[in-house]
């Protein structure tokens, strides 16, 4: 069996990203076989074929999809050859027809919920499981300030906020986005581009400050994150979008109040077998409970992945973007 697989022979920029064709074999002790019906797109994949995390090359994309299981191997419990399933995970190689991987991350999927919205939600709604339950203790009444509120991530964050309580500061980069923002359940949006969104946080919160900040953004959101918190308040940076956060004294941290910070990543809190698919097991609930809906705005066939890259770093994209097959 073979399968149209994209992959990069060199890092740089969507151009290097090439369709080759490879053979899929049998699932060993502890894989599955899946063939995708939808995969989805996210910010890792680009900082991934950028030499940002840089890979051993040559080396196939791709971190989420869902579709159908072909081949169980030896070992596998969860999964079944038939089932629907939906999966983020590593090594990276989702952005293909069909793939033998690991079974440990790939999760049975509802029947409630599509192979478009599975592909989709998978990595962006396992990390806002993560960013509001794992990471530090979030209750209804606090106060976050989400960037790039409009993106993948954001709105479901948007959403997952609002069904428990939480007030959610969110920004964007024009009007539009922050509309987009507000009707998904941000309690208040900051177009980052015609305000200081430092300033506008003060404004919005008497002068307190938020309890956390959720900041995908990186570099260029860095400095005025730290100034939007209250006195021990969490700084999480969990993504690069305008590049990686420079060096920084730690001092700075104690100077504005005794703040924390951490920088996870998804694939650290998703690695146990067991935490992953409760993880998933409690995402699908959210959604099939209708608390959080999926926005798909994106779709590009396999074959124009280099377009699909060059329009999500043009940052004209809004929700979720997927790739069909």
């Amino acid at each position: 069996m073979q399968s149209k697989t994209v992959i990069i022979e060199e890092h740089g920029g969507p151009e290097a990203l090439k369709i080759a064709t490879r053979d899929v074999g049998e699932p060993a002790a502890g894989q599955v076989r899946i063939r995708h019906h939808a995969v989805g797109l996210n910010f890792i994949d680009c900082y991934q074929r950028s030499g940002l995390y840089p890979m051993q090359l040559p080396a196939a994309l791709g971190m989420e999809a869902a579709g159908v299981i072909e081949a169980v191997g030896e070992g596998v419990t969860h999964l079944k050859v038939g089932d629907r399933a939906a999966y983020a995970a590593n090594p990276p190689g989702s952005y293909c027809e069909a793939r033998v991987m690991p079974a440990a991350q790939v999760c049975p999927l509802p029947d409630a919920i599509s192979f478009e919205e599975g592909a989709a939600m998978m990595l962006k709604g396992l990390t806002t499981h993560y960013l509001f339950r794992r990471t530090v203790p979030i209750k209804s009444g606090d106060t976050v300030l989400f960037h790039a509120a409009a993106g993948g991530v954001g709105l479901i964050a948007c959403q997952w906020a609002k069904s428990e309580g939480i007030t959610l500061i969110g920004t964007a980069g024009s009007d539009k986005k922050c509309a987009l923002a507000a009707e998904h359940g941000a309690t208040h949006t900051i177009n980052y581009n015609t305000e200081d969104f430092a300033e506008r946080v003060k404004e919005i919160t008497g002068g307190k400050g938020v309890d956390v900040v959720m900041d995908s953004v990186g570099a260029s959101t860095f400095e005025g994150s730290l100034n939007c918190l209250r006195p021990l308040g969490m700084m999480i940076s969990f993504g690069n979008a305008s590049g990686a956060v420079p060096p920084f004294s730690l001092q700075t941290l104690a100077a504005k109040g005794s703040l924390q910070i951490t920088r996870p990543t998804l694939f650290t809190h998703i690695a146990d077998h067991a935490t992953c698919q409760q993880m998933a097991a409690e995402l699908f609930e959210k959604v099939t409970s209708g608390d959080v809906k999926i926005r798909i705005d994106q779709s590009f066939p396999l074959e124009d992945i280099a377009e699909a890259h060059r329009t999500l770093e043009a940052r004209k994209t809004t929700g979720c973007t997927i790739l069909t097959l």
